[in-house]
């Protein structure tokens, strides 16, 4: 089994987790690192590599991070379940903005509180939340949207927060809900969903 490291420093969401994941597709790496410059990178590249199987660590010098991924000969990625038959659709929903609609902004953003607070009525059916741009400042700090995500977040859906927008409007530290994620994770889970609402 080989070694490889990964310079993924001044590299933008999802480029620092496809490139780990070329060597992970290769299946012959036991051990690799993979060096980053911002936080985003460093979460979504760890989830990712414990995802396929391996043991991380992240170790820290300065705004550098190395997340170093060790797997051994009997380790296995992790498989996503076979789904049974399944009665329900599976939706997803993308939040791409912290308003609903234009014309008034206060108006707008008490309509995105009341529409996701009403996505509870959607059932088995909801699969997942995806917050991207300003959308992820309604899974922060303060939001008034909170409430309503960490109850849809206790029956089931998983919350999808982008990291580089996150780290964009400085609220990396400030999330209070969802999995921090990146655009390989969304693309993915809009590819697997039977149908997406888009909300931007």
């Amino acid at each position: 089994m080989n070694e490889a490291t990964l310079d993924c420093r001044g590299m933008a969401c999802p480029h620092p987790v496809l490139k780990a994941k070329e060597v992970v597709d290769r299946g012959d790496v036991a051990r690799f690192s993979v060096i980053v410059d911002n936080p985003a990178a460093k979460e979504n590249v760890s989830r990712f590599l414990a995802r396929a199987g391996y043991a991380v660590s992240v170790s820290e010098q300065g705004e550098t991070f190395e997340i170093t991924g060790n797997r051994d000969a009997t380790s296995s990625p992790c498989e996503l379940p076979v789904d049974e038959a399944r009665e329900e659709t599976r939706t997803a929903v993308l939040v791409a903005t912290e308003f609903l609609g234009r014309g008034d902004d206060v108006l707008g953003g008490k309509l995105v509180v009341n529409f996701i607070g009403t996505l509870k009525e959607m059932g088995q059916d909801l699969w997942r939340l995806i917050f991207l741009n300003g959308g992820v400042k309604l899974t922060a700090e303060g939001s008034a949207a909170l409430d309503a995500l960490r109850e849809l977040e206790r029956e089931g859906v998983t919350i999808l927060v982008c990291g580089t927008c996150l780290n964009h409007f400085g609220l990396l530290e400030k999330k209070q809900v969802g999995e921090t994620t990146n655009m390989l994770d969304i693309v993915t889970a809009m590819q697997l969903a039977d149908k997406v609402i888009s909300m931007a």
